[in-house]
C-alpha cells in the first residue's frame, strides 16, 4: 500500500531535568486494585536547555502497585520557573521491575536504575503567555527512583 500521508518521524529535544525530593510513603494498604500508595514531593530543581526553576513543596505522587510488580504513578505538582511564573504539572509514568525489585523499591532501598522500565508522560498548565509552549507539546521522559528522590529527565516530542 502506498503511503498517502505524509508521516514525519519525531525526534526527541530535550527540555530539562527535574530532581524532586519526596518524604516518607504514606501507605494506604492492598486494595482489590493493588498496593495503594501516596508519596508526598517535598520540593526539587529543575535545570537544563529550556527551562530552570523549583519544583515547589506540597506536591504528591498517588501511586498503585499491581501484581508486585507495576507501578502506575500519578503525580501533581507546582513548579516555579525562574522568572517566577509557574505551572501545574501532572506527571503519569509507568514504572516495571521484577517483584523482588519492586519490594526494594518499596522498602525504600536504593536500586540500579537498569533493574527499572521508568517512562513518563507529564504535562504543563500555565497562565503565563512565556511558557504557552509547554501547553502546546507533547512530552514524555525517563526516570530513576531513589530512597529519597526521583530524578527525571524531559523531551519535548518534536
Amino acid at each position: 500500500m502506498a503511503d498517502t500521508i505524509p508521516f514525519q518521524t519525531p525526534t526527541l529535544d530535550h527540555v530539562c531535568d527535574f530532581a524532586v525530593a519526596i518524604s516518607a510513603p504514606l501507605e494506604v494498604g492492598q486494595t482489590p486494585q493493588g498496593l495503594r500508595r501516596m508519596i508526598p514531593i517535598t520540593g526539587g530543581v529543575i535545570s537544563g536547555p529550556r527551562m530552570q526553576g523549583k519544583v515547589l513543596p506540597g506536591g504528591a505522587d498517588f501511586q498503585l502497585i499491581v501484581g508486585g510488580t507495576t507501578a502506575q504513578l500519578d503525580a501533581r505538582y507546582v513548579i516555579e520557573f525562574a522568572d517566577g511564573a509557574r505551572a501545574f504539572v501532572q506527571n503519569t509514568a509507568l514504572r516495571f521491575a521484577t517483584a523482588d525489585t519492586t519490594a526494594r523499591l518499596v522498602r525504600g532501598d536504593k536500586v540500579d536504575p537498569s533493574e527499572v522500565y521508568f517512562r513518563c508522560q507529564p504535562r504543563f498548565e500555565t497562565a503565563a503567555p512565556q511558557w504557552a509552549w509547554l501547553m502546546e507539546s507533547q512530552f514524555i521522559g525517563t526516570g530513576v527512583r531513589l530512597p529519597d528522590a526521583v530524578h527525571m529527565r524531559f523531551y519535548r516530542v518534536v
